[in-house]
């Protein structure tokens, strides 16, 4: 009986409290901007904004004179929840063993305890794109890879109990490793070059892996069509099953594609698959960038504070990529590849805007692109009403450094802003 009460005095606690939040400059990122307005939030969702919104009676009123909303940022690339501690490796639930494992779903390992996870949100981030593998890890002797289809990525809140609560998109796409003509072999020891390997067998490893990758996804097709068909001998298989969101056109190939000539050979595939296809970690496209904007490929950059890629680029490649993407159409988003560094997203976007990228095209590929380019647009990444109220108030630009954030919603939440480095900060500034 106590037990019971119990249960009954908690349920109030996480129910989703109603809202108005007013005298606000707000910023919808697919509207114009309304100063003095208001934002009306009701069940977790927006219901209203405008210049006049009426408050129901007894919906709580807060008062935000002189702050700015603008929607929560999506980074478009990271680890969240699935690495910890890059040099721990029992912290780390990454690169499964196989080369073919596009059954693994990041969204069912991710930790919502993670101390990333409020690190990262205070900043305005209020959903990530979890990677169900690194895109810097998993390659063997010779260049070769060892894992190609590596499962599948996962757009989630930055809030809530377990991975149930927090996953918006659960299979967001399929990342996959393509194979690569790598002569280079790089040794155990970081920074350290072991002997090349000559071009022709370096050729023979990517011919080899290509012919693995084409018949995975025959098999795949058998698979499917014997499905369909209902056949007798019919039997489930997870990692063709896995494979079916992607073949069906539901889930795109997710693939980094840093250099011209891979992302020519990326399209190709993508085409002669018959598949849906989202760059990741672009950096030097070259001309392809026509080709990519010819098939109405999004892309998700790489950091604009990244060196450029070969010693001769110019000193502002990386920081001028995302302005040549908007120049020529291309839809795109920011991604930072990383969990320490995840919290300056908007930083790297205003990078890009230093070099040549219009503001608002910023915003948008921190917020509604990105969305829309992972399948949640009708979810989140703006304030349009109906969508999860997910939104950032602060006392000014989210891109500069200056700017506060004073308080954060993540589906009609109010989402506390302590976290790791803060609590260390206070612990150790009230030393005596």
């Amino acid at each position: 009986m106590k037990f019971a009460n119990l249960l009954f005095l908690a349920a109030p606690i996480f129910a989703q409290e109603a809202f108005v939040l007013r005298n606000v400059t707000i910023h919808p990122v697919t509207a114009p901007e309304i100063a003095g307005g208001s934002i009306s939030v009701a069940n977790g969702k927006i219901v209203e904004y405008g210049a006049k919104v009426a408050a129901a009676k007894n919906v709580k009123v807060i008062d935000g004179k002189g702050l700015h909303v603008y929607p929560g940022m999506i980074n478009c690339a990271t680890l969240m929840g699935i690495s910890e501690v890059t040099s721990v490796r029992e912290s780390n639930d990454t690169n499964e063993i196989g080369e073919f494992v596009p059954q693994v779903r990041a969204v069912i390992a991710f930790n919502p305890d993670s101390e990333h996870v409020p690190v990262t949100r205070v900043n305005g981030i209020t959903s990530v794109v979890t990677m169900p593998a690194s895109l810097t890890e998993g390659r063997g002797a010779g260049g070769a890879a060892q894992s190609i289809l590596r499962g599948q990525a996962a757009v989630v809140h930055m809030d809530g109990w377990n991975w149930e609560d927090m996953g918006i998109n659960r299979n967001a796409g399929l990342l996959m490793r393509f194979p690569q003509i790598v002569t280079a072999r790089v040794s155990a020891f970081e920074g350290a070059t072991a002997a090349a390997i000559p071009f022709a067998d370096a050729k023979k490893i990517y011919d080899a892996e290509l012919k693995k990758v084409d018949n995975f996804f025959d098999a795949a097709r058998r698979y499917q069509t014997a499905k369909l068909a209902k056949a007798a001998d019919f039997k489930p298989n997870v990692q063709y099953e896995a494979m079916l969101p992607l073949l069906e056109g539901k889930a795109p190939l997710l693939v980094p594609a840093e250099r011209e000539r891979t992302i020519r050979e990326v399209i190709a595939f993508a085409k002669k698959q018959k598949v849906k296809l989202i760059l990741l970690d672009v950096q030097k496209p070259g001309k392809s960038i026509d080709l990519i904007k010819e098939n109405n490929i999004p892309v998700v950059v790489g950091k604009p504070t990244n060196l450029p890629l070969d010693e001769d680029d110019p000193y502002d490649a990386a920081y001028s990529l995302p302005g040549q993407l908007y120049k020529a159409g291309i839809k795109f988003a920011f991604g930072t590849y990383d969990n320490q560094f995840a919290r300056n997203l908007p930083f790297e976007a205003a990078f890009a805007v230093a070099y040549g990228l219009p503001y608002e095209a910023a915003m948008k590929a921190l917020t509604i692109d990105a969305a829309e380019i992972f399948g949640v647009g009708n979810v989140t990444g703006s304030l349009d009403k109906g969508k999860s109220a997910d939104f950032v108030v602060t006392d000014g630009d989210p891109l500069e450094v200056k700017t506060q954030v004073k308080m954060l919603f993540i589906n009609g939440k109010n989402v506390a802003l302590d976290n790791r480095q803060t609590r260390l900060y206070e612990k150790y500034n009230s030393r005596k």
